[in-house]
């Protein structure tokens, strides 16, 4: 249901600059027995009850500090909202751990149920698909008034072929850009040594986990030539085969992996990953997801393709209220290109459509 237009345009203007009239307060969440930290934002004069947003980051060193997420939650409060952002401390370590996802939105929601008339809850990136699927956790369904999700992965193979080729594809066909390293990276970090034949290749999963920290700490793509320095040292420290791996995964900038080879390794990486931990293949579980369902998506992402926002729609059941948005309006980077000048007021009106209907899952009218 979209909101009136009112929230929608405090929104942009929130987006667009600083608010003075919000107010913060650091928490500490229960979740299942330990202590994790989490971040209130709302207007100072609020009138309770009112209606709140879940946030979820992804796999970020920044975690819940991420600039973009603090600007996105500042945004999402300045429309008259509270917005709770917790810390999922393991997801900041870059480690893929989505059973850990139920338990701190539970934790969250604890804490804005005895105040809050609706809650709506958004996930960014590896948090957008276990959002979506956490909404039709038992411990969570009919809880929550809506979820939304932006530029999450459905099928975890797929996206594993894009991050190693470029290549992905949806029904009007194939198309190519290229690859953030950082997501083969994190799955490398997590999941390279339990493919098999491949168990003592612990330092290259180190080095890749240091990598992808460093980009993380420094806020820079990971394509940037300032982590060729790091890539050296750690491929300096190899043995040959393990050297060779890990230019499958870590070429110097101004190198690509050869692509049959990368793309036997997404494979093989993505088999594995779904053996250790299914939980990181989450279509499955999107089934039960009561809706609504909002999922928006960045044309230019370059972490992960445009395609797999519609392929967790289409995963979704048939009968639920659900959207979804291809825009090129944004990306998962604030670095992304806006559209070309003549295409820029179509893509706006989509992209307004969007937030409009988005911000209506907690805002309804009356």
């Amino acid at each position: 249901m979209p909101s009136s237009p009112l929230p929608t345009l405090r929104y942009l203007l929130a987006w667009a600059g600083d608010r003075s009239d919000l107010e913060t307060a650091e928490l500490e969440l229960d979740r299942e027995g330990r202590v994790v930290p989490a971040t209130l934002v709302r207007p100072r004069r609020l009138r309770e009850p009112t209606a709140a947003w879940i946030v979820l980051h992804g796999i970020t060193r920044p975690g819940r500090a991420h600039p973009q997420l603090v600007r996105f939650t500042r945004a999402l409060a300045a429309t008259g909202c509270e917005v709770l952002v917790p810390e999922v401390p393991e997801w900041r370590d870059l480690s893929l751990a989505p059973t850990l996802t139920v338990p701190t939105v539970e934790a969250a929601l604890r804490t804005l149920e005895g105040s809050a008339s609706s809650i709506g809850l958004v996930g960014f990136s590896f948090g957008a698909p276990q959002a979506i699927a956490a909404s039709g956790h038992h411990r969570i369904r009919g809880r929550l008034s809506g979820v939304a999700g932006f530029g999450g992965y459905c099928d975890l193979e797929r996206t594993l072929v894009f991050q190693f080729t470029g290549r992905h594809e949806d029904a009007r066909g194939v198309h190519h850009l290229r690859p953030d390293p950082y997501a083969r990276w994190i799955v490398g970090a997590n999941y390279l040594c339990d493919i098999p034949g491949l168990g003592d290749t612990t330092a290259v999963s180190d080095g890749l986990r240091r990598l992808a920290a460093l980009a993380g700490d420094r806020s820079v793509v990971a394509w940037d030539p300032v982590l060729d320095p790091l890539k050296e040292e750690i491929r300096s420290g190899l043995s040959a085969g393990d050297g060779a791996l890990f230019d499958v995964f870590a070429p110097r900038t101004s190198h690509d992996p050869e692509p049959a080879v990368a793309e036997e390794i997404a494979h093989a990486l993505a088999a594995a990953a779904r053996r250790v931990e299914p939980g990181v293949e989450p279509a499955p579980l999107l089934r039960a997801a009561p809706g609504p369902v909002h999922i928006l998506h960045g044309r230019q992402d370059h972490l992960i393709p445009f395609s797999e926002a519609r392929r967790l729609y289409e995963a979704l059941p048939a009968g639920i209220q659900k959207r979804v948005t291809v825009t090129r309006i944004f990306g998962h980077s604030a670095r992304d290109p806006l559209p070309p000048v003549p295409a820029l007021p179509a893509e706006a009106l989509r992209f307004l459509s969007a937030l409009s209907g988005l911000l209506g899952l907690v805002l309804h009218r009356p």
